[in-house]
């Protein structure tokens, strides 16, 4: 029994010291990225296709890093208020009208976008939240 109560509290200690290890954006970063996979597969995949390919002339892909990036700033209005007009993306034109999105929290949409800008052959980094909800205040 002894033995059993030394090895417990080795792992949790080994196991302690790995997590205090990460920053705290980098564990916000994890928890925003696997929420954000759960809201993508059920709001946007279906349009956006399971790895950001989109779905023909209908949804463009979600894989133009140029396109993510240079919109980052109107990412969250989009998600939130959906999109109607031209979008050129990888080159191509996309004129189909985006659904909304109203039912979905900030730090849903904040999560989303984390999900979206770090996918696909993206790599943006971290978005916090209250960033996002102050992105949404401002959207036309």
């Amino acid at each position: 029994m002894r033995k059993y109560i030394l090895n417990f509290i080795f792992l949790f200690s080994v196991i302690a010291i790995i997590v205090s290890c990460q920053n705290q954006e980098t564990i916000d970063l994890q928890n925003y990225m696997s929420n954000g996979k759960d809201i993508y597969k059920a709001k946007c995949q279906n349009c956006h296709g399971e790895n950001g390919e989109g779905l023909g002339q209908l949804a463009p892909p979600l894989t133009d890093s140029v396109f993510l990036k240079t919109n980052k700033a109107r990412l969250a209005c989009i998600i939130k208020n959906g999109a109607a007009g031209k979008m050129v993306i990888n080159g191509k034109e996309y004129n189909e009208k985006m659904p909304a999105f109203p039912e979905l929290a900030d730090i849903d949409i904040a999560q989303v976008m984390v999900f979206v800008t770090n996918s696909f052959g993206n790599k943006q980094g971290f978005v916090p939240y209250k960033k996002v909800s102050l992105q949404l205040q401002n959207c036309d």
